[in-house]
């Protein structure tokens, strides 16, 4: 596209939505060319929809212009479905309402609200929506319906062709129907009467044939979206009912779904479990039936293989270690109301199993513990493929569906593919109940050898699947650009033939989303291949899989993980293979501040990450790059002389908050401003703390019962504006120790002593290495040789010291090793609330979880503390990283704005009796985004107990 094209394009999509709602620079178009496929395709401008009004302008645009344009959502379709040459339409940020209907008994979302988040707004109504993907805390409803999702537990009946009610949807004619209106259809047939009746002349056709009407009847038995939904033609009779239902699973090639009404499902909250291993798959594929029929929810498969490739991992039971060859294993779940079924669930369960062919007695559990081991295993066996690939290889997943009765046999003729296509490390997992499997590989597409082996291993699969034993190229995933030439093989031409009319009537152009179910190129699923060049190590494993996205507080402002890592590949191809330079130069130059400047290296995004990328870890290499030699010296004189800097800054925010009362509150931003002009980078904002109280309370080592070391910031930092100032944070906790008759001590000369996260988030390496190993011997040294625990009030600083063991010199290692380190939100659930005795609680308080509680898996105990303080404790649905980041929303307002935009829209919706969180920067931006004083819970504990 020229230059003058290009400006043409952005000023056409300007003029529908906005300047701020159109992306076009070279950074933006590699971020977005790439979803969880291993296909890419750059888009020429992406656009992000806000109404059904800009989807209808968007419209005409691609058709005047005869542009391509296709609609994304989370980006996490596996076949290629939601990546574009033409305009890609992001419709995830202002497509996100969701209202619950009818007690629970339904809901209407929007396509961009997160699988997950339906079932938060159904869990008050003990319901839930019907598909359960394995990516429903990342996917988003377009897709879930676009792909007609399933999942472990819906199989067919419950998947979102089922379970939907009504769509709202728009036509690339721009033609609006609600199809839950009273007069939908005749809305439909005298808006679109060539389409209305194409579609009745269709179904005729379909039912004038009964072997195809009922080879659709048949397929449609066991999971299958391979091509359109034809079943919507035999079920339906009304032109817009038919078209409602081909929606699902058209994969955004026909309509834009701007809204869906879908029929929830119970949530089951009583579960019985069992891992049962078999002595080979013909007698675990021998089980499913009878399991099934006796009520079993899950009924997932591992192959020999999948259970080999976790075999080694922490807690995994030595059982599964000595399988033999050929072994595999089922879990198997069943799911009751309430408590009153349990024991007949486990009575239905152990009779069912008496009779099969298994290599160890049967043993079901209702201990959570041992139920969410077996499903780490389950869940385990795709990442811990991807942790092994080689450098410069992608880990393909697949699906596809079989007959139940040939299962087994099935299973292991993909095995016996697998080896002769030298595809060594593949593992066979699935949904069983469904005769639903999946296969995992590794491939390169860097050379054309691996192309061809890659081209020759799928054309097998499709005889094996299709020719031998009549099942489904694509079970739940789609079919996308990677099973579009063959679904003439699957269907046959008659049924092939009724998907391209079809596609015509809506799209004769071929306009919306081409290329994907509909390609009449044999050799397209070889096409607009993903390069996947070796990247830094703290990132090269990266599937691309977007799971990530949904916890970046960067989201919304310039880059997700997934993102960073996508244009951090496309700036090492470039430079390998010394290809458009100013290309390059123009990555290069955008990627400081979009990838590193405004990362809050939180680490939120490994804990959604398969396998457990930390993109923060290629953030502080790149940050400890930037640093010159002279620069990290100057960080580690700070850090060695941390009890000077210490009141410095205390004076600082003194000196601060004086100018304000003296000229006002704009005198400090206006001087931050200019200071920043010089080089400065902090900015003055109304909610800076004030100075912490100095010096600290004085406490006894005698009786003292732990070791409380105050935070450098919470030694630094005290109350915000507006915020009571009866006691200081260190005051509240030692007060309240004591009250729980746990005494506390503050060593004299705990000034100085830092955890070195501030120096760490900088890419200070000296400096961090310096300051927490002089926390771990003064720790050594306070707590008596790890005789008194260290209590601490800050949950980043927690999070900080309790990871840094690989920092620490061999001597401290083994000091660390035998020091226990609690976070205050442990202290106080653990110890002191159960000898507290609570005298008065508030009526609604708001939690802030910040992400180090998070990664340490403490919001539960949070939330106990709050809950025996409070008669309502809330989480927000949304709530996030801050993107604070330390220090980093005084020098990027614009991130910690963005992060928290959802979550302070959920908190200013209502109103609460306080409003509480474990770190002071992170309670600074709250404060920021939502105008509530955010403290310390620990003030609401001190509070309640007096």
């Amino acid at each position: 596209m020229t230059t003058a094209t290009a400006t043409s394009l952005r000023d056409s999509l300007v003029a529908i939505l906005g300047p701020d709602r159109v992306l076009d620079r070279p950074v933006d178009l590699i971020a977005f060319a790439s979803d969880a496929s291993f296909y890419r395709l750059i888009p020429k401008a992406v656009a992000f929809a806000g109404s059904i009004e800009d989807i209808r302008g968007l419209f005409r645009l691609s058709h005047e212009a005869k542009i391509p344009m296709t609609f994304r959502a989370a980006g996490t379709s596996l076949s290629g479905q939601s990546v574009s040459d033409g305009i890609l339409v992001e419709v995830v940020r202002n497509w996100r309402g969701i209202q619950v209907l009818e007690g629970g008994a339904k809901v209407k979302v929007q396509p961009g609200v997160i699988g997950a988040h339906v079932n938060h707004a159904l869990k008050f109504f003990k319901a839930k929506m019907g598909p359960d993907p394995a990516s429903i805390n990342t996917c988003t409803v377009g897709g879930i319906l676009s792909n007609n999702s399933s999942g472990m537990c819906c199989g067919v009946t419950q998947n979102a062709y089922h379970t939907l009610e009504s769509l709202t949807f728009v036509l690339p004619s721009g033609t609006v129907i609600d199809t839950a209106a009273p007069d939908a259809d005749a809305r439909f047939r005298e808006a679109e009467p060539e389409l209305a009746q194409g579609l009745l002349n269709l179904k005729a056709n379909l039912l004038a044939n009964p072997a195809l009407a009922e080879r659709i009847r048949a397929k449609y038995k066991m999971k299958n979206t391979t091509g359109y939904s034809l079943n919507a033609f035999i079920d339906f009779d009304r032109p817009v009912d038919i078209f409602r239902n081909v929606l699902v699973g058209s994969e955004g090639t026909l309509a834009f779904i701007a809204e869906a009404v879908l029929k929830s499902v119970p949530d089951l909250p009583v579960k019985v479990t069992a891992f049962l291993l078999f002595p080979d798959l013909h007698a675990a594929c021998a089980a499913i039936i009878p399991l099934r029929d006796a009520g079993a929810a899950a009924l997932e498969l591992l192959d020999r293989a999948s259970l080999k490739s976790v075999e080694n991992q922490p807690g995994i039971p030595p059982a599964i270690k000595s399988l033999p060859e050929g072994a595999a294993a089922l879990l198997v779940e069943f799911h009751g109301r309430d408590e009153s079924v349990r024991a007949d669930l486990e009575r239905t369960a152990l009779a069912t199993t008496a009779g099969l062919k298994l290599m160890e007695p049967a043993r079901f559990t209702h201990d959570p513990v041992e139920q969410a081991l077996f499903w780490k295993i389950r869940s385990g066996t795709f990442p811990s493929v991807g942790a092994v690939r080689k450098r410069g290889t992608t880990v393909l997943i697949e699906d596809v569906a079989f007959p139940i009765e040939s299962l087994a046999d099935a299973a292991v003729d993909l095995t016996k593919l697998f080896a002769k296509h030298g595809y060594d490390e593949a593992i066979i997992f699935g949904h069983a109940k469904d005769g639903n499997l999946h296969f995992v590989i590794t491939q390169s597409f860097n050379d054309q050898g691996a192309v061809d082996r890659y081209a020759r291993f799928i054309d097998d699969v499709v005889e094996l699947v299709v020719k031998k034993y009549d099942g489904a190229l694509k079970a739940e995933h789609g079919t996308g650009r990677n099973m579009a030439p063959f679904v003439e093989a699957e269907w046959g031409h008659e049924a092939k033939a009724v998907m391209e009319k079809l596609k015509a009537l809506v799209d004769p152009l071929h306009l919306l989303n081409p290329g994907v179910i509909i390609n009449a190129d044999p050799k397209a699923h070889l096409a607009d291949l993903k390069p996947m060049p070796g990247v830094e190590e703290e990132v090269d494993k990266c599937i691309e899989c977007g799971y990530c996205e949904p916890k970046c507080p960067s989201r919304e402002l310039t880059l997700t993980p997934r993102q960073r890592i996508v244009v951090r590949r496309e700036m090492a191809r470039l430079e390998a293979n010394h290809e458009n330079p100013a290309l390059l130069a123009s990555l290069t130059g955008a990627f400081d501040y979009m990838a590193v400047e405004t990362c809050a290296a939180d680490g939120l995004c490994a804990t959604a990450c398969p396998v457990s990328i930390d993109t923060g870890q290629l953030t502080k290499r790149f940050r400890r790059a930037s640093h010159s030699r002279r620069a990290q010296k100057i960080a580690l004189s700070v850090a060695r002389n941390f009890a000077t800097v210490e009141p410095v800054m205390r004076v600082a925010l003194r000196s601060g908050h004086m100018v304000q009362s003296l000229f006002g509150p704009k005198a400090m931003p206006f001087i931050t401003r200019v200071m920043k002009a010089f080089g400065a980078s902090h900015q003055w904002s109304p909610e800076m703390p004030k100075a912490a109280k100095a010096p600290l309370p004085v406490t006894s080592m005698e009786g003292a019962q732990a070791i409380y070391f105050p935070a450098c910031i919470s030694r630094m930092m005290g109350h915000l504006p507006g915020e009571s100032e009866e006691l200081s944070l260190v005051e509240a906790l030692v007060k309240v120790s004591a009250r729980a008759g746990v005494p506390v001590h503050i060593p004299l000369d705990v000034e100085g002593t830092c955890c070195g996260v501030p120096f760490s988030s900088k890419g200070f390496d000296l400096a961090h290495k310096h300051t927490v190993n002089h926390a771990i011997e003064k720790f050594w040294e306070w707590s008596q040789e790890g005789r008194l625990s260290i209590v601490m009030d800050t949950s980043p600083c927690t999070y900080g010291v309790v990871t840094s063991r690989a920092y620490l010199t061999p001597e401290n290692q083994a000091k660390f090793d035998k020091l226990k380190i609690i976070d205050s939100t442990a202290f106080a659930y653990d110890v002191l609330l159960p000898k507290l005795q609570i005298s008065r609680k508030v009526g609604s308080v708001v939690l802030h979880p910040v992400c180090s509680l998070t990664k340490m898996n403490l919001l539960p105990k949070l939330e106990g503390v709050a809950q025996a303080c409070a008669d309502k404790v809330v989480v927000p649905r949304d709530a996030g990283c801050c993107g604070f980041a330390g220090d980093r929303g005084f020098t990027h307002a614009e991130l910690t704005a963005s992060a928290t935009k959802h979550e302070a829209k959920e908190v200013k919706s209502q109103s609460f009796d306080g409003y509480y969180a474990s770190s002071r920067t992170c309670e600074v931006g709250m404060t920021r985004s939502t105008g509530e004083v955010y403290r310390s819970f620990l003030y609401l504990l001190e509070a309640a107990t007096r």
